[in-house]
């Protein structure tokens, strides 16, 4: 009896030596982060990234918000050492935001009241999660000094580089505030519409809460809020795709004990860096911005609206602005016309968590 085409090529593929089905290519990603650390939320946001054999990391470029950038700087090596990642270069970003300034965000504390979170300038907060230290003080870590050094390159430059190397096949992963993408925007003119598209942790609109930074200031986001200007740019940047994580959706999702929990029973480098540095149980704001770009069908329902920054000076300054297609401003601003960003409202929280125990659970890739 003749062996039918189907059988034939299923026993071919079971032989030893058998040419294997071609892997996808990887998708290439420029993370762009406040890398506080040790553990939390930018650093593991930045280890889904990492972990997916799916991804190529091109660079992690930091930028101060959380805390300051050269102490980032220091927090990401040192996580890449740990997890056995130092492949990936990290390149110093910018230290201070473009216009907005420490004494005048403590001036006008002072005149309209203060915020709940202060980032970097903790000690402005009065309830700050971090002793506050000068931009250009390194306190040793509490996981060990790294050994690995950054590049001797500026952030903004190093995106633009990239971004030229690979044209229309890199995405950038913003999950901080925008100031170093908002340079490589101003520097390159062609650099955002050379890229892929960008994928932005920002923005806050109505979220359903009680947490006190966002239940009576709803439209306050600190990554927007830390660099208005920056953020303004960047979002009327010619980008061939936006797709916004805001505090909205952000706020459905939460690193739990349980969670915690399920990565320690792991040897994997990352799950152990986890389970040692990570024990602050709260939202997965860059942890979802990064597992949605790396897996879509996470998000199960999204907007496309008009989204902008107020960069007037007084009690709203920073919040964010958005609009609908009908009735967004028919003016062009000087950095461009509007674009439409898709604004991410709702997900599948389990999908989310499962996809992320797994890669934190998961050994290096190609190891």
């Amino acid at each position: 009896m003749r062996s039918s085409p189907t059988l034939l090529l299923l026993t071919a593929l079971c032989l030893p030596g058998s040419a294997q089905p071609p892997q996808p290519p990887q998708r290439m990603v420029l993370i762009d982060q406040d890398g506080s650390g040790p553990g939390g939320s930018d650093q593991m946001s930045m280890m889904i990234l990492l972990q997916s054999p799916q991804v190529k990391v091109l660079g992690i470029t930091m930028v101060t918000g959380d805390a300051w950038e050269p102490e980032e700087v220091q927090h990401t090596l040192r996580m890449l050492e740990l997890i056995h990642r130092s492949d990936v270069p990290v390149v110093p970003g910018a230290v201070f935001p473009l216009l907005r300034t420490q004494a005048e965000t403590m001036h006008q504390a002072a005149a309209i009241g203060s915020s709940f979170y202060y980032g970097a300038w903790g000690s402005l907060a009065q309830h700050s999660p971090q002793p506050y230290h000068g931009p250009f003080v390194l306190p040793p870590l509490t996981e060990g000094q790294p050994t690995t050094h950054p590049l001797d390159e500026d952030a903004a430059h190093f995106l633009i580089r990239q971004v030229r190397a690979h044209p229309h096949q890199v995405t950038i992963y913003a999950a901080g505030p925008l100031t170093n993408i908002a340079l490589a925007v101003s520097i390159d003119p062609h650099f955002a519409e050379l890229s892929q598209g960008i994928v932005i942790m920002g923005g806050s609109l109505n979220p359903r809460t009680d947490d006190p930074e966002f239940a009576t200031d709803p439209r306050h986001e600190f990554n927007f809020w830390f660099d208005p200007e920056a953020a303004h740019i960047v979002l009327r940047a010619a980008w061939p795709r936006i797709d916004l994580t805001d505090a909205d959706i952000s706020l459905k999702t939460r690193f739990t004990p349980e969670i915690l929990h399920q990565i320690a029973k792991s040897s994997s480098p990352a799950a152990q860096y986890i389970v040692r540095y990570s024990h602050q149980f709260y939202y997965q704001w860059d942890e979802l911005a990064a597992a949605a770009w790396l897996d879509p069908g996470i998000i199960t329902r999204e907007t496309t609206l008009y989204v902008d920054v107020d960069t007037a000076p007084g009690p709203h300054y920073g919040d964010t602005l958005t609009w609908t297609a009908t009735n967004k401003p028919t003016l062009d601003g000087s950095e461009g016309p509007m674009q439409p960003v898709h604004v991410q409202q709702d997900l599948d929280l389990k999908r989310f968590e499962d996809l992320f125990v797994n890669l934190m659970k998961s050994p290096p890739p190609g190891q």
